[in-house]
């Protein structure tokens, strides 16, 4: 497509009305360019920082057996401590999302890995329960930023098409994430370490991948969308010439002053266009039901295994436990590996609603494997159950920052990954207590009627969505 270039002596730069139809043309180039190798090494170091939360999120799984001796904590306690992440990542999304489009993606995911590299050392000298239960709150706060800034650099950095993919590769690097967790922290039981070292070391050691992504990450250029949206047009022409080589000519060379995104008028947007609600809502919807599917009875899986006795020795060793769900993880992770080669062929649609009803199906069965104390059909049930969640949760994130306008997607994806924090805390905090009250079985059959309502939103309100590029007329008083 052929761009009339203009001349910046003839463009009245003061004129808001002939700078947002610039910046609109502009914007509509660099959502349909094709991909780059910069901007593909972009997205791999964006969608990496789920490696971090994966580490992070499931390495307590695994201890939590240590913790509970060491600080002999209650059930609210340990719900508390395995919850208080996700509470922190829902406030750290908000925040995240809307500082990111006000100051620039790079400020931001420079400053969320050096705070987690901080707090995630700091675990491993909490002196009671409450201690860990805080640092853990506020580790959370990077984590829910950098994802939500992460996925606006994604959706803005790459081509249709191969944004979708590498936003729906998040459970992939998920997988890959806790299979490492599992893995290490099976070697430390292995060797004989102290439990009550083998726990603070287990959740310290995130710090060391985030300090490697971090270093990977200095050299990443802020994305031209961003620039462009806070009328940093010099900067905007200078970094789409180093990833996409178009300097944009349509562009003065001065920057501008833009009106500041105000969160009242992200709502607007959205609501505005029937497309934009219904796949916005249902994004919501698959967050909710995802997160607080995998953390309600997916995040307690080594602990259900062990009481059920899965992998569980005459002498009480967990090591067989721990195979086992690595195995199970494993599976998980190539799931997540396929989901985005399925997008092309089935869609959004399709893969959150294989997803959702093969979930269903998984937590029914294992509901069973544990009513009857059939243990096969546990694990069995875990395998079906983790092969859908893998689907159902790849593509939420994707979608709510898609469709979003480039001036909100940082606080589309913060609004989108609040939904799922939101119902990983309510998850992790109330599994427990329902196991406690209704036994695992019962609370299990609970936990399947969540992957229902995923599924019934993925027939009933998505729109198919696959290589959507979001337009947004903006009214004359904007």
């Amino acid at each position: 497509m052929a761009i009339d270039t203009h001349d910046s002596a003839t463009i009245d730069t003061h004129d808001p009305a002939t700078i947002r139809k610039l910046s609109d043309e502009a914007t509509r180039v660099l959502l349909n360019k094709p991909n780059t190798i910069s901007s593909t090494h972009g997205g791999w170091m964006m969608i990496a920082t789920i490696l971090i939360e994966a580490w992070d999120l499931y390495a307590i799984a695994f201890v939590l057996i240590f913790i509970k001796t060491d600080f002999n904590p209650t059930a609210a306690q340990l719900g508390l401590a395995t919850a208080a992440v996700q509470g922190g990542a829902l406030i750290g999304a908000l925040l995240g999302g809307i500082f990111a489009d006000y100051f620039g993606r790079k400020k931001v995911f420079i400053g969320t890995m050096i705070l987690f590299i901080i707090l995630a050392i700091a675990q491993a000298f909490v002196r009671d329960i409450w201690e860990l239960i805080l640092i853990r709150f506020l580790i959370g706060i990077p984590l829910g930023s950098d994802i939500s800034n992460g996925y606006a650099y994604i959706m803005e950095s790459m081509s249709k098409g191969k944004r979708e993919q590498m936003g729906s590769r998040w459970q992939f690097m998920f997988g890959l994430g806790e299979v490492f967790a599992i893995i290490i922290i099976t070697v430390m039981y292995v060797i004989g370490m102290d439990h009550s070292l083998l726990w603070r070391i287990a959740l310290a050691l995130g710090a060391v991948p985030a300090a490697i992504l971090l270093f990977w990450r200095l050299d990443l250029p802020e994305t031209p969308l961003s620039l462009l949206q806070r009328g940093h047009f010099r900067k905007a022409k200078e970094v789409s010439k180093r990833l996409f080589d178009d300097p944009l000519d349509m562009l003065p060379n001065e920057d501008v002053q833009l009106p500041k995104p105000r969160l009242g008028d992200f709502l607007k947007v959205i609501w505005a266009d029937p497309i934009k609600k219904r796949a916005t809502i249902f994004s919501w919807i698959s967050n909710a039901c995802q997160g607080a599917e995998f953390t309600a009875w997916g995040f307690y899986l080594p602990v259900i295994l062990v009481l059920s006795g899965v992998g569980v020795s005459s002498d009480g060793n967990i090591t067989g436990t721990n195979m086992v769900t690595a195995l199970i993880f494993c599976l998980a992770t190539i799931s997540g590996y396929v989901a985005p080669l399925m997008l092309p062929r089935i869609g959004h649609r399709g893969v959150a609603m294989w997803g959702f009803g093969l979930a269903f199906f998984g937590l029914i069965l294992g509901g069973l494997g544990i009513q009857y104390d059939w243990k096969i059909i546990i694990v069995v049930g875990a395998c079906i159950l983790m092969w859908g969640h893998y689907w159902d949760a790849s593509n939420g994130m994707t979608i709510s920052s898609m469709v979003a306008p480039s001036r909100f997607k940082a606080t589309a994806s913060g609004f989108g990954y609040v939904f799922v924090k939101g119902a990983s805390f309510f998850g992790a905090f109330v599994f427990p207590i329902l196991s406690e009250q209704f036994g695992k079985a019962g609370a299990t059959f609970s936990v399947a009627i969540l992957s229902l309502i995923g599924f019934l939103a993925a027939k009933f309100i998505l729109p198919e969505v696959y290589g959507y590029v979001e337009t947004e007329e903006l009214p004359d008083s904007q």
